[in-house]
């Protein structure tokens, strides 16, 4: 794979590989001898590093990752207690975790702790035990410790490969729609340009939809809804499947025979972020909606919002004159998802392109753990227009 080709691989595809441990056990120095770079800031002074630091790069044998470096786990004290908490909370993001230890003084309590929180979340790790020089160690992995020097760059060859050995790892392979299609099926993707599209390209759920429909050789047409009507009465047979932006699902639906099956952008992410099941059975609490109740709508997102934004915008509009309920809106992006669930009704999630399967996956299991439902903003828009059941034919739903 080219260095271009590595530079635009999305965050959300990457490898995310967190580095954690004690104040001073060389975490930062072990993350800039990994990746050869000067990646993070490294000092004696106890906790140097006071928020987590994130890097996308290529690193070699393991291809395209995130190196996440964050802050000491054992920094107890005033502000260090919010730091651990923000360390802690990468654990939501990471695939791989390195846990850093200084081998001068051995696994304190802070670090078994980590380690059971890794196997509680069934998170991969390796015990990278750093400083081995400092102690003449012998310089052995076993399956998952190695003993590395961050100053002597030695190991750090093997600890790559040790982590390159946890990457590789069989996985079920995902994909995103072509899995349903086969070769020379026409599938046609309606991108509305409007004022919330950004200029001059697609956004990243429609190009991903594309690639994966032309690396399985089917055949993508591209439209608006107003050239829909006209793409589809030029097609000599009917289309495997029509994918529309959720926003347009009522016009689309319309112009859409019954006989070609539909769906949206944000329900095939559902699917390939996530558990489509669960969230089109949240959908359902919609129907449930009082006075009074709150419902969190969350971006895994951070663009800038336009006047008529899809999230804080029109969503709420057409869930109020769906509900004709008076009820309250919260709203999240990015990064920001709250672990306290006790004043919402319900929460409605975007597609999840920007997150990884094991960030959304995790935001799904916080809200079955508080036994609130979750749905998503395609599939709730397809129920509020009452053609949820005809957007998840497809997938045997």
């Amino acid at each position: 794979m080219s260095k271009e080709n590595m530079n635009t691989v999305p965050t959300a595809e990457r490898l995310h590989i967190g580095f954690f441990g004690m104040m001073n056990a060389g975490k930062s120095s072990l993350v800039n001898a990994v990746t050869n770079q000067d990646l993070a800031i490294v000092s004696d002074v106890k906790g140097t590093t006071t928020d987590p630091v994130k890097k996308t790069m290529e690193l070699l044998p393991l291809g395209p990752v995130v190196i996440i470096d964050t802050p000491g786990i054992d920094d107890a004290k005033g502000l260090g207690k919010l730091r651990v908490e923000k360390a802690k909370k990468e654990l939501r993001n990471v695939d791989i975790a390195i846990l850093v230890v200084d081998s001068t003084v051995g696994l304190q309590g802070a670090d078994k702790e980590m380690i059971d929180s890794f196997e509680r979340l069934g998170i991969k790790y390796i015990i990278a035990f750093n400083k081995a020089d400092l102690i003449n160690a012998d310089f052995k992995a076993s399956e998952n410790e190695i003993y590395v020097s961050a100053t002597t760059k030695k190991n750090i060859n093997e600890l790559k490969t040790l982590i390159g050995s946890l990457a590789n790892a069989p996985k079920e392979e995902r994909k995103i729609i072509s899995d349903l299609v086969e070769k020379d099926d026409v599938v046609v993707l309606v991108t509305p340009i409007d004022s919330s599209a950004p200029k001059g390209r697609l956004i990243l759920p429609q190009q991903q939809t594309i690639r994966d429909l032309l690396d399985n050789h089917a055949i993508t047409m591209v439209c608006q809804v107003e050239e829909l009507e006209k793409t589809l009465s030029s097609l000599k047979n009917k289309p495997r499947l029509v994918i529309t932006d959720s926003q347009a699902f009522k016009k689309v639906a319309k112009i859409v025979p019954l006989d070609i099956p539909l769906t949206s952008f944000s329900i095939i992410f559902a699917r390939y972020k996530g558990d489509l099941e669960t969230v089109v059975k949240g959908a359902y609490e919609l129907d449930n909606l009082q006075d009074g109740d709150t419902i969190l709508i969350a971006e895994g997102c951070t663009h800038h919002r336009q006047c008529e934004d899809i999230g804080t915008v029109k969503l709420p509009r057409w869930i109020l004159e769906y509900t004709n309920k008076k009820l309250n809106f919260e709203f999240t992006q990015g990064q920001d998802f709250p672990d306290d669930f006790s004043k919402y009704k319900m929460v409605i999630h975007c597609g999840a392109c920007m997150l990884t399967q094991k960030q959304m996956t995790y935001r799904l299991n916080l809200a079955k753990a508080n036994n609130i439902p979750m749905s998503n903003y395609g599939i709730s828009i397809a129920h509020i227009n009452g053609i949820l059941k005809r957007s998840v034919e497809p997938f045997g739903l």
